[in-house]
């Protein structure tokens, strides 16, 4: 009888310690899982700050300006080059167009949200 027992509380550890070995398994595999999780997270969230980053770069006055600025060398560098009378005076008319196009762009895409996108 104390064979048995004996058997019997050999067979109760060895399961105990399987099942301990199972949990913590189960633990690191989770651990792993939410450490994983919370690197994409990080991830994600670094990808949002430069997004939103760009999207301010993207319709800031400063880039708008920056623009036609350069357009306006530009073109008044090319008329200037192909002989253009008053190429400074006629190299405002494109470049005025250029600023007039992206301040208009956002009210088109408004539109286009509001009416044409599902």
């Amino acid at each position: 009888m104390w064979k048995i027992r004996l058997l019997r509380w050999d067979f109760f550890d060895e399961i105990c310690h399987s099942r301990k070995s199972e949990y913590d398994i189960l633990y690191n595999e989770i651990m792993t899982s939410i450490n994983d999780l919370e690197k994409e997270i990080l991830l994600i969230k670094a990808r949002n700050k430069k997004v939103e980053t760009d999207k301010a770069w993207e319709t800031s006055w400063a880039r708008k300006l920056l623009l036609v600025t350069f357009t306006y060398l530009g073109i008044g560098f090319y008329l200037q080059a192909i002989n253009i009378d008053k190429p400074w005076l006629n190299a405002i008319v494109p470049s005025v167009g250029f600023l007039l196009s992206t301040l208009t762009l956002s009210v088109f895409k408004e539109i286009w949200e509001r009416y044409f996108r599902n």
